[in-house]
């Protein structure tokens, strides 16, 4: 996958990379970045000469019919694992389950801390399970990751990506064996969160929005439901004031046609 996605990659869009020094040659280490594109999971994996490994939604696997195949044998082939997020606590797990295996496996693991894509190229806040969590559990290291651009190459509901140069900067590892034993405790855990979130907004240069995405995905979508209600109702208020108009004109021309034969009878 590197040779056939990874090489016309680089070469379609030439990404620029700052921080190749400090991915670790071989050995444990999790990438953690933001998440502005769908193309994040490909653009990253494809300047770095080991395999990267993220977490993806078990959809893309479980699809039926040719085109589900070819996506699941797709996303298996760049190394991806599937993540079932029916249940947020069942999900989570399997999250931590996965980043766990492939760092013991010497790999590199790639997460979003943010857990879903930006609706808006905000950085947000991160969710304190996963990436705390599988860090303090293994002590690899993490390296904050800041994609840059890739959001105006691929916009959310864009097939047909943009041919521009995205960038990528990757930060010195972070090391959090200070806190090692303490996976548990979820003061340490939304510190070592937001530690890591605080590195990738100075890499990005994003600004920060203390709330989750997923709340603010919630809010467009809701805020977008009550816009289309709105302009429904105004189309259907225009729609009744045209109606009760085209009847009052009706009426008042009956009234003037009858009142025009009576004259005509009334004439001598």
């Amino acid at each position: 996958m590197k040779v056939t996605i990874g090489g016309p990659l680089k070469l379609a869009f030439r990404p620029w990379v700052e921080g190749l020094e400090n991915v670790p040659a071989e050995g444990p280490a999790i990438l953690a970045s933001n998440h502005l594109s769908f193309s994040d999971s490909f653009f990253l994996p494809a300047v770095l000469d080991r395999k990267v490994t993220f977490i993806a939604k078990a959809e893309y696997f479980t699809t039926p019919g040719v085109k589900g195949r070819l996506t699941a044998a797709f996303f298996k082939g760049v190394g991806q694992l599937p993540v079932d997020r029916s249940g947020a606590r069942g999900a989570g797990e399997a999250a931590i389950r996965s980043g766990i295996e492939v760092l013991e496996r010497g790999e590199l693991f790639g997460i979003y801390p943010e857990g879903t894509r930006s609706p808006d190229g905000r950085l947000y806040r991160g969710k304190p399970g996963g990436l705390a969590r599988v860090a303090l559990a293994t002590g690899a290291p993490v390296l904050p990751v800041a994609m840059i651009d890739t959001d105006k190459i691929q916009p959310p509901g864009k097939v047909v990506p943009k041919l521009m140069r995205p960038g990528i900067r990757i930060g010195r590892p972070l090391d959090f064996s200070r806190y090692q034993g303490m996976e548990h405790d979820r003061f340490v855990l939304r510190a070592v969160t937001d530690e890591v979130m605080y590195e990738i907004m100075k890499l990005s240069g994003q600004e920060y929005v203390d709330m989750y995405a997923t709340a603010m995905k919630r809010q467009l979508a809701d805020a977008a439901k009550a816009e289309k209600e709105a302009e429904k109702a105004a189309k259907a208020a225009l729609a009744r004031a045209a109606k009760e108009q085209a009847d009052r004109t009706k009426a008042a021309g009956e009234r003037t046609g009858e009142g025009q034969d009576e004259q005509r009878r009334s004439d001598p």
